[in-house]
């Protein structure tokens, strides 16, 4: 199966190019570049096979997007129409495409359907009981029962987002640069020093905590799979995390799509 899945976020725009159910190339573009998009949609569409059964020469891939940001969705889908003459498909509850597993929460319609993309990937892998954590923007880390429903998380800011917030809402703290692994002491010697290793290691603590807690309502421990942008910062001090996934979300837009097409047929 051939498929360009897109991932939208609410910084950059990830773009996965699968030929033959195998990766062949990605780019993760901001999304506000509309250029740039334009151009590798443009360039990963060229490179899906032309189906052997029509005679136009369409290609034989398929478009599908998981997006959390309704306005980058809507400029990404007129980008594939103008300039690739296709209609992207939307993961979501009510789209085109179904959400690929069960939600127990109080309203599904309102879940990042990132979220569920990547709880979906991970439990089709572990086949278990399953922690997801993903460091992007912000931070989620979301449980999914042992029969792979999605049962909810926890959402709170992510690195840029918090640093952000503690210079914008404070008179004397200043606004400090990417996220850094401490180097020496876990104490910060210096103001930046202390607010870099307390988004650290509150990050840290958050995943490890929760998998306790998670761990009691699952009567198990859970697998624990961490994934997204800042997933590196914190990689080294989470020895607990039984694995570190890049670009998960992608992954998860193809195997929601497949199942899809599966149950469909």
């Amino acid at each position: 199966m051939n498929i360009i899945a897109v991932d939208i976020g609410n910084t950059n725009i990830t773009i996965a190019l699968f030929v033959d159910d195998t990766q062949s190339g990605l780019e993760k573009v901001p999304g506000s570049d509309t250029a740039k998009i334009t151009e590798v949609l443009k360039a990963f569409w060229e490179k899906v096979p032309v189906s052997k059964a029509s005679k136009d020469k369409k290609r034989d891939g398929h478009i599908v997007i998981a997006s959390v940001n309704p306005e980058w969705t809507e400029q990404v889908k007129k980008i594939v129409k103008k300039t690739l003459d296709e209609k992207a498909l939307e993961i979501g509850e009510g789209k085109d495409v179904p959400l690929p597993m069960k939600l127990d929460v109080k309203d599904p319609a309102a879940i990042g359907v990132d979220r569920v993309v990547n709880a979906f990937a991970a439990y089709s892998v572990v086949g278990d009981a399953v922690i997801v954590a993903d460091f992007g923007t912000a931070v989620t880390i979301d449980l999914v029962s042992n029969e792979g429903v999605f049962l909810g998380g926890v959402i709170f800011p992510g690195f840029d987002m918090s640093a952000d917030a503690l210079n914008r809402h404070t008179a004397a703290l200043p606004k400090i640069g990417k996220i850094v692994q401490p180097v020496g002491k876990p104490y910060g010697r210096s103001t930046a020093e202390a607010i870099n290793n307390g988004l650290y290691y509150a990050a840290i603590g958050a995943i490890e905590i929760l998998g306790r807690v998670y761990s009691e309502e699952a009567n198990k421990w859970p697998q624990t799979i961490a994934t997204g942008g800042n997933m590196d910062v914190i990689k080294s001090g989470c020895d607990f995390v039984d694995s570190f996934v890049t670009n998960l979300c992608v992954k998860g837009v193809v195997l929601a799509y497949k199942k899809y097409l599966g149950e469909k047929t």
